[in-house]
C-alpha cells in the first residue's frame, strides 16, 4: 500500500515538474512571467528531480547553469539513496 502510494506520488511529482519545465522554457522564450530557480529547486527536492533533469536536457532549458546540471543530478541521487535506505528499514 505504502510502496503503491510512493510511486504514484512520485508519478505525479515528475509529471509537474516537467509541466513547469516546459512552461518556465516557454515563458522565457516569450518573455513573460518566469517560475523561480528556488520553485525548479523545491519541485525537484520533493521528487520531481528525474522528470526535471531529462525535461532540462531534452529542451535544452538552463543547460548552461551549472549550479542545475549539477544540483538537480546530486538531488536525484540523494533521493535514490534516501529511498534505498528506507526500502532497507522497512523489510
Amino acid at each position: 500500500m505504502v510502496f503503491e502510494f510512493l510511486v504514484l506520488y512520485l508519478c505525479i511529482i515528475n509529471v509537474v515538474s516537467i509541466v513547469v519545465t516546459v512552461y518556465d522554457k516557454l515563458a522565457a522564450i516569450h518573455s513573460r512571467w518566469r517560475v523561480s530557480e528556488k520553485a525548479l529547486f523545491i519541485l525537484s527536492a520533493i521528487g520531481g528531480s528525474i522528470g526535471m533533469y531529462l525535461t532540462m536536457l531534452i529542451i535544452r532549458h538552463k543547460t548552461k547553469h551549472m549550479r542545475f546540471m549539477i544540483g538537480i543530478p546530486l538531488i536525484f541521487i540523494l533521493e535514490i539513496s534516501l529511498a534505498i535506505v528506507i526500502l532497507v528499514l522497512l523489510k
